[in-house]
Formats: C-alpha cells, sequence, structure tokens
C-alpha cells in the first residue's frame, strides 16, 4: 500500500494521518510493537512541521507498507533546519527541543534528514517487520 497525502499545516493532522498508518498496519497484520513504534515515530516527525514550519500552510506524508517493512517520508516547504545540529544525539533532560528527532531514530531504520534554508525539510525513516 503506498499512499501519498497533502495535509494542512494544523494539530488535527496529526492524529488522522496516525490512525490512517494503524488501518494500514491493521490489514497486514503487522505486530503491535512495530506499529507503536511507527505511531510515535510519525507523530513527532508530523509534529515537528506543524511546530517548527513556518510560513508553510500544508506539508506532506508518503507511506509506504507492505508485510515486510513500512517507509514514511514527511517533507515540508518551511524554513529548514540545520541538519547537522540535528544530529547531536539525545537531548539533556532539561530541554523539550531534539526529543522528537531522538525518539525517531530510536524507534526506526535508515532515517534519513534534507533540509535546505528557505526551501523545506524532509525526514525518511523506515521499519522492518519480525
Amino acid at each position: 500500500m503506498s499512499v501519498r497525502l497533502n495535509l494542512p499545516r494544523e494539530a488535527g493532522s496529526v492524529p488522522a494521518v496516525r490512525r490512517l498508518l494503524r488501518a494500514a498496519l491493521s490489514i497486514l497484520r503487522v505486530d503491535r510493537e512495530s506499529g507503536d513504534d511507527l505511531e510515535i515515530a510519525l507523530t513527532e516527525a508530523c509534529a515537528n512541521v506543524v511546530k517548527h514550519a513556518d510560513g508553510v500552510e500544508k506539508f506532506e506524508v508518503h507511506l509506504d507498507v507492505d508485510d515486510r517493512r513500512c517507509a514514511i517520508e514527511v517533507r515540508d516547504d518551511g524554513p529548514g533546519f540545520d541538519p547537522a545540529a540535528a544530529e547531536d544525539g539525545k537531548p539533556g533532560d532539561e530541554h523539550e527541543n531534539g526529543r522528537g528527532l531522538y525518539l525517531i531514530r530510536a524507534l526506526s531504520e535508515n532515517v534519513r534528514l534534507q533540509s535546505v534554508p528557505r526551501h523545506g525539510s524532509l525526514i525518511h525513516f523506515e521499519k522492518s517487520f519480525a
């Protein structure tokens, strides 16, 4: 199953896309732990767009799911960010910023970040199923 969504950049888009992912994983009988990991990672990626992609009205989510793996891309046309700064690893307990990317890396595989100032960002991540 492959789905490409153009979503409004608003908080209500996050649970909507999470429900779609959950339905696809359920149809394919993906194990609950893998499904939970992907839901959290997808939530964090979309929440980052809602919080940080100032000046854009929409963002795109691409879900590619089969019985062996799931690949997800979240793309926006916002101001971008410094991918090198996002590679720092686990955020300190006193900081909220950076936890989303840390969780995405911890819960998924093949994580790629791309960003071009004033031209947007892309985060790609995957999960293989047992």
